[in-house]
C-alpha cells in the first residue's frame, strides 16, 4: 500500500503543497514536518524541495530569503495569485475526480452484492 500511496501523491502533492501555503507561508522543511505531522511519513524532504523549485519556476509561489539562526537564509514561500489561482483549478479537478472515483467504488459494492 506505501507504494501505491506513493504514486498516488505524486499527482497531488503540488496541489497538497499549494494548499498548505494557502495557509501561511512556510520554508522548506516547515512543509515537510507539517505534512509528516499529519500522516504523510513517507514524503522525502528532497521531494518538497524539488517541488517548491518548480512552482517557483512556475510562477505559484513568491519567494523571500529570510535570516536564519543556524546556516545560511531560509527561502519562505508564500502562494500569490498565480498559484491560488492554480489551487482553484486543483480543487476542482480533485472534486470530480474524487467523486467518478467514489461512484465507481459504490457501483463496484452494488455489484457485488448481486453476485
Amino acid at each position: 500500500m506505501a507504494n501505491q500511496m506513493t504514486e498516488m501523491l505524486k499527482g497531488t502533492l503540488e496541489g497538497i503543497v499549494l494548499a498548505i501555503l494557502a495557509r501561511r507561508s512556510a520554508y522548506g522543511y516547515e512543509i515537510t514536518a507539517w505534512l509528516r505531522g499529519r500522516g504523510f511519513s513517507d514524503i522525502a524532504e528532497g521531494t518538497i524541495y524539488a517541488l517548491l523549485v518548480r512552482v517557483e519556476q512556475r510562477g505559484f509561489v513568491d519567494v523571500e530569503k529570510v535570516p536564519s539562526e543556524k546556516g545560511p537564509p531560509r527561502k519562505v514561500y508564500s502562494i500569490n495569485a498565480k498559484g491560488r489561482e492554480q489551487l482553484a483549478e486543483f480543487w476542482r479537478t480533485w472534486s470530480v475526480l474524487a467523486e467518478r472515483i467514489d461512484h465507481l467504488r459504490d457501483n463496484d459494492d452494488r455489484h457485488d452484492e448481486g453476485a
